[in-house]
C-alpha cells in the first residue's frame, strides 16, 4: 500500500520510483488535482503538463494526464521542459499545471510540482493536503477514480520551447551587450534543452555570446555529477573550465533548470545574495520604488542596497510558497533566495533560473569590468553558508540557543523562521529546523570574517554539544 504522506511534501510531491511514486499514484494525483481545484470553485477545462529528462518522467506525466482526462478535462502536453518553462505555460495559457521532476535529487527520485492557473503555487496550505487525501482514497480503492467524470477530455501535444524563449528575450535584451564568453554546465539536466533556444537559435538573431556547453546531453542518470550546484563539489568542473578557457563567467543550472548559480572569471562562486541584489537594482531601475522580497537568510546587504536604490525591501520566510505569497500580497517586482531561486513579477511571480542568468549577462555585458569586480559591489559581508547539524531534538536545541542569548543586551531575537539572533554590531545567526530530516540549518553573517567565524563556532558549540 502506498502511503502518500511520505511523498507529498510542503511544496510538492517527491519520492523514489517505483516504490513510493509510480504511474498508479501519478494517475490518482491527476484525478485528485482536478477534483480538488473544482471543489474549491475553480473552472478546470484544461491542464498543462511537462516533464524533465528522467527515465520515469514521460510515463508519470502520461499517467497523470490520463487521470486528468478521466475527469473530463483536456490536457496540453508540453513534453520536455524546464520547471520555469512549465510556469511559463501555466501563465501564458492561463491553465493549472503539473511539472514532473525531482529537481536536483539523485536519479532514483522523481516528483510533481503543481500550480494553479497563472502559475500560482500549490502547497500544503493551498490545496496540496486535499489533493493528497483524495489521491490516497483513490489508491486505497475507497473512492472510484472516475466517479461522475463524464466523457474523457482530449489530450493534445504542444511544443512551447520557442514561445518560452521569445518571452524571456523580450524581458531582457541581450542584443546590445559586449561579447561575452560563457561556460554553461547543465549537469545533464534541462538547461541543456533550454539554453540553446534562449541564448541563440536559428529563428532569432544571434546574441553576442560564445557559449561553451558542458553536459548538455539530457541524461537523468547524471553521469558526470549531481545536478545540484548548491553543493560545491558539483561546481568543480565548471570552475576549472572557466579558468582554462579564460571565460568571462560560468553558469550552472540544477536538474530542472529553475535555479542558476554563477561563477566569476576566476571560477569563484558568486553569492546568490549578490545576484539577488544585482537583479534587484536592475528591476528597480525599470520600476522605481518597487517592493523587493528577500528571505531572512539572504545577506543584509540586500535590504541595504534595495533601500539605497529607493526600493522597499520585505523580509520573508525561506521557501518558494512564502516568497510567492509575499510577491502577490505586496506586488513586488522581484524576489530572491539564498538557494538561488529568483522570482519575477514579469514572469507571473514564479521563479526562473534562466531569466536571472540573462540579467547577469546583461549587467556584465553593459559593464567594462570583470564579473568579480561587478559582484563585489553587492557582496559586502562575510557569511558562513548553510551548515547542517544532525540533532535528536530540534526544538530543545532551539530553546537552548534562545535561553543563551535572551539575556544578552546586545542581542535581539525573532522567530519568523526558526530562530534569528541579531546583534548591535550588525552580525546575525539564523537556526532553522529541516522539515524532512533531523537537522538544524545554521547561517551566520558578520561585518568581518573573524567575527563571523567566532559567532558561527559559538552557536555550533551549543548545537552539537
Amino acid at each position: 500500500m502506498f502511503d502518500l504522506s511520505r511523498i507529498v511534501k510542503a511544496y510538492d510531491v517527491r519520492g523514489t520510483v517505483p516504490d513510493q511514486l509510480n504511474e498508479t499514484v501519478a494517475q490518482a494525483i491527476g484525478v485528485a488535482f482536478v477534483q480538488t481545484l473544482r471543489a474549491a470553485g475553480e473552472t478546470v477545462d484544461r491542464v498543462v503538463t511537462a516533464h524533465d529528462m528522467r527515465q520515469s518522467s514521460p510515463g508519470l506525466a502520461a499517467a497523470f494526464a490520463a487521470g486528468v482526462a478521466s475527469q473530463g478535462a483536456g490536457v496540453v502536453e508540453a513534453g520536455l521542459a524546464s520547471t520555469d518553462m512549465l510556469y511559463y505555460a501555466a501563465g501564458a495559457l492561463d491553465l493549472p499545471g503539473a511539472m514532473f521532476t525531482a529537481s536536483h535529487n539523485p536519479a532514483q527520485y522523481n516528483g510533481i510540482k503543481l500550480c494553479h492557473r497563472g502559475a500560482k503555487p500549490i502547497g500544503q496550505d493551498t490545496g496540496l493536503v486535499e489533493i493528497r487525501q483524495r489521491a490516497q482514497a483513490i489508491v486505497n480503492g475507497e473512492t472510484p477514480a472516475a466517479a461522475g467524470a463524464g466523457a474523457p477530455g482530449s489530450i493534445e501535444r504542444r511544443n512551447l520551447l520557442g514561445d518560452y524563449a521569445r518571452h524571456l528575450r523580450q524581458l531582457v535584451d541581450l542584443s546590445g551587450i559586449r561579447p561575452l564568453s560563457v561556460v554553461v554546465d547543465a549537469g545533464n539536466g534541462m538547461g541543456g534543452y533550454t539554453v540553446p533556444a534562449v541564448l541563440g537559435d536559428a529563428e532569432l538573431p544571434e546574441l553576442p555570446l560564445r557559449i561553451t556547453p558542458m553536459y548538455f546531453e539530457l541524461d537523468g542518470s547524471f553521469p558526470n555529477h549531481e545536478a545540484n550546484p548548491l553543493e560545491p563539489k558539483n561546481l568543480v568542473d565548471l570552475q576549472a573550465a572557466v579558468r582554462q578557457r579564460g571565460a568571462d563567467l560560468g553558469i550552472a543550472f540544477d536538474g530542472d533548470a529553475d535555479r542558476c548559480f554563477v561563477v566569476d572569471e576566476h571560477g569563484t562562486a558568486v553569492s546568490p545574495s549578490a545576484i539577488t541584489a544585482l537583479v534587484a537594482v536592475r528591476e528597480l531601475a525599470k520600476h522605481p520604488g518597487s517592493v523587493i522580497i528577500h528571505n531572512l537568510i539572504t545577506s543584509r546587504a540586500v535590504p541595504e542596497i534595495v533601500t539605497e536604490r529607493g526600493g522597499k525591501p520585505v523580509r520573508t520566510r525561506v521557501g518558494h510558497s512564502f516568497i510567492k505569497a509575499e510577491m502577490a500580497r505586496t506586488g513586488a517586482v522581484f524576489g530572491g533566495e539564498h538557494s538561488a531561486h529568483y522570482y519575477f513579477r514579469d514572469f507571473w511571480g514564479a521563479d526562473t533560473g534562466m531569466l536571472a542568468a540573462m540579467h547577469v549577462l546583461a549587467a556584465l555585458g553593459a559593464s567594462d569590468r570583470p564579473l568579480s569586480r561587478l559582484a563585489a559591489e553587492y557582496n559586502r559581508y562575510p557569511a558562513s553558508g548553510e551548515i547542517n547539524s544532525v540533532v535528536t531534538d530540534q526544538h530543545a536545541k532551539l530553546a537552548e540557543i534562545e535561553r543563551q542569548y535572551t539575556a544578552r543586551p546586545e542581542a535581539s531575537l525573532d522567530g519568523l523562521d526558526g530562530l534569528t539572533v541579531s546583534f548591535t554590531d550588525g552580525s546575525w545567526a539564523n537556526l532553522r529546523p529541516s522539515n524532512t530530516e533531523p537537522l538544524l540549518r545554521l547561517n551566520v553573517e558578520a561585518a568581518d570574517a573573524d567575527r563571523m567565524a567566532a559567532l558561527r563556532d559559538e552557536v555550533l558549540a551549543v548545537v552539537r554539544a
